[in-house]
């Protein structure tokens, strides 16, 4: 009987053991993920400039609270915590794609030089990267000569040198695409008032090019 009484007792400690246990990892799980709740909570309130400059840091610090809480979730299986560590992820993952949507956005608006006197010449976004001049035909391609004639008049005292540079290769991708266009259909009176624009530009682009050279090397020597 006494034996019987002992091994009842030992087995009452192991289960009170193994409770006291559960409740620890349970309350430490409850804490866990209340944590990471309050802070996805937290960058919501969070400047939309500041998030953005600091992304990078606020999404590592982000992958180890929820690596923490999903472990701690993981231990006791409970289901009520595994809903609540689910939509704070889900909000969190709605927030991230948000800024990196606008961090990609961001990256399209910051133009480089070369960019600013293509869309000067010719219109926001007409010329890309690759020089391409497909959107000028027969009918429109006087007008763009024209255009870029009075753009560059307007522009030639603010360029720098690889302004000018930028501005030769642009001269030359259209009078590629002249040759072109030529061949289709364009009106020998167009042609004409062309070739005009162009004796007026090759000789006023050459001084103020070599103008602009002298200049930045005087600048440079001073």
């Amino acid at each position: 009987m006494k034996r019987n009484v002992f091994t009842i007792g030992i087995m009452a400690l192991v289960a009170l053991g193994f409770t006291s246990c559960k409740d620890e990892k349970q309350a430490q799980a409850e804490k866990t993920v209340n944590n990471y709740v309050v802070y996805v909570d937290s960058l919501e309130s969070v400047e939309a400039g500041e998030a953005k400059a600091n992304w990078e840091a606020i999404d590592a610090s982000y992958q180890a609270k929820i690596s923490e809480a999903e472990a701690s979730v993981a231990e006791t299986n409970d289901e009520a915590m595994r809903e609540k560590l689910a939509v704070s992820k889900a909000k969190y993952e709605a927030l991230k794609a948000k800024y990196q949507a606008e961090l990609e956005a961001d990256k399209v608006k910051v133009k480089t030089p070369n960019q600013l006197v293509r869309d000067r010449f010719f219109g926001e976004g007409k010329v890309g990267e690759d020089m391409s001049f497909a959107w000028v035909n027969k009918d429109n391609i006087l007008q763009v000569y024209q255009d870029f004639y009075d753009s560059y008049k307007e522009n030639k005292d603010n360029f720098s040198r690889e302004d000018y540079d930028e501005v030769k290769l642009l001269y030359e991708a259209l009078d590629s695409r002249k040759n072109t266009v030529e061949k289709e259909g364009l009106t020998t009176e167009d042609n004409n008032k062309i070739a005009s624009i162009k004796f007026k530009f090759a000789p006023m682009f050459k001084v103020n090019r070599m103008g602009a050279k002298a200049r930045e090397n005087t600048e440079a020597k001073e």
